[in-house]
């Protein structure tokens, strides 16, 4: 039975989806696919020459250097312990307000956020500092749990994030329109985040009570000092970082490695830098980094013997004919990548997906940059949704006297404002735009 090539590339994908959802490694999957299917479709020999030009050239894009910089800058803010430090000096400030450690979670996941975009590290390391104390203090562990969750994902969106420096060469966006683009959005999650929590705690203060004298801390200048010390650090060098790379005076490569450096330096200030943990966050940084750029060079593979196989453009023929509205596409596609987003991380969705569907609204004139933000918030929202939610199990991990049934419920309510957040910025895209249309004049 004769295929064409088209089908071909369809038959693909769906053993490629497949092989995902039964737990195959999906690099070794992808590139296993891409040499059967691409033999198959046009030839052994053009398949292999194709893989090595493909990887070659992913491995030669220079913006992809960011990513381990960026990764072992958050882990060596992570071992100088400045997140716990800037948690417990904002709880010492607030103390005798409802829902003080609601909004020191959110604070300080939007900081933590800037320097790492590792959900998995940020859910974790604010399970660690905060679940104690709100036991303590008597919170709710459904709002205290969804918290935690939420403001965790909050690195997925807010600049420097890894997943916009990869998704930068996929879409063909400069990393810096990006950044500048998530920027407003992240802000305003946050924002979304600290007035739910916190107007719950006044509708009902039970739910986040003002913390135990004992644990009130009646030194003012002991506070002050440690909010300086918390806080001044690590956003100096986030604004070094970032605002390098925002106003044009270094490329995200550059502003990551003056992150790096920053951050070994803000490890020693602190009298927190070792060997030991130096090594540790090496070989953290080394098992991130090529797990994305392994899979970053198999799915170009798989992607350039997709294309060549030519499904891309009968998709998008088939959905031009349909005579669907853009938005209406785009919705479809932002449905897509929020149910992919339950069984897979973002790296395969931003690798594998959206390169797949990019042409059809390359042809229907859609604003990439307004989309790839759209996809962002959209990939946020995954991460808090049942059935697998794996900031969930994250939280568990380190909070095992919390319910799973408690986190799930807690992290359901974040997951509606995330959807309400996505819908704002859906409907008015300036909330994306704006800032990189003023920065850059596009």
């Amino acid at each position: 039975m004769e295929f064409s090539n088209e089908i071909i590339g369809l038959l693909m994908i769906g053993a490629m989806l497949f092989a995902i959802f039964v737990g195959f490694p999906i690099s070794f999957t992808l590139i296993f696919l891409g040499v059967v299917f691409g033999a198959w479709g046009f030839g052994f020999n053009l398949t292999t020459t194709l893989m090595t030009f493909q990887f070659y050239g992913s491995q030669m894009e220079q913006t992809l250097a960011a990513v381990p910089l960026f990764v072992f800058m958050g882990f060596m803010m992570e071992k100088a312990g400045l997140m716990e430090r800037l948690f417990a000096a904002i709880q010492m400030m607030l103390a005798r307000m409802k829902g003080s450690l609601y909004i020191a979670v959110l604070f300080v996941s939007v900081v933590f956020g800037a320097a790492t975009g590792i959900v998995g590290a940020s859910v974790t390391i604010l399970g660690i500092m905060a679940a104690k104390t709100m036991n303590r203090s008597g919170y709710d562990v459904r709002l205290a749990a969804g918290t935690i969750t939420a403001g965790g994902t909050l690195g997925i969106l807010i600049p420097p994030s890894i997943m916009l420096v990869v998704m930068g060469p996929v879409l063909e966006i400069p990393v810096t329109d990006l950044f500048a683009a998530a920027i407003i959005p992240g802000v305003m999650m946050a924002g979304l985040y600290l007035l739910y929590s916190v107007g719950r705690c006044w509708i009902n203060p039970s739910l986040g009570p003002p913390l135990p004298e004992d644990m009130i801390e009646p030194d003012k200048g002991k506070i002050l000092k440690e909010l300086m010390l918390g806080f001044v650090p690590p956003t100096i060098l986030i604004a070094f970082a970032l605002g390098s790379i925002l106003f044009g005076l270094a490329t995200p490569t550059e502003g990551a490695g003056m992150g790096a450096f920053g951050s070994m330096l803000l490890a020693i200030g602190y009298r927190k830098f070792t060997i030991g943990g130096f090594y540790d966050a090496l070989v953290k940084t080394l098992e991130i980094s090529v797990l994305i750029l392994f899979l970053v060079a198999a799915s170009n593979f798989f992607g350039a013997v997709f294309s060549r196989l030519g499904t891309p453009t009968m998709i998008t023929e088939l959905l031009l004919s349909l005579d669907v509205s853009a938005s209406m596409v785009v919705i479809l596609i932002l449905a897509l990548v929020f149910v992919l987003g339950w069984p897979l991380e973002w790296v395969p969705i931003v690798l594998i997906i959206l390169p797949i569907l990019t042409p059809v609204l390359i042809e229907l004139e859609v604003d990439m940059l307004w989309f790839a933000i759209l996809v962002a918030v959209c990939l946020q929202t995954a991460w808090l949704s049942p059935p697998v939610a794996l900031s969930a199990y994250f939280l568990k991990g380190v909070v095992p006297e919390w319910d799973l049934k408690d986190i799930y419920l807690g992290m359901m309510q974040f997951m509606v404002i995330q959807i309400f957040g996505l819908c704002m910025v859906f409907l008015v895209p300036g909330i994306a735009t704006w800032l990189p249309r003023i920065w850059y004049g596009g």
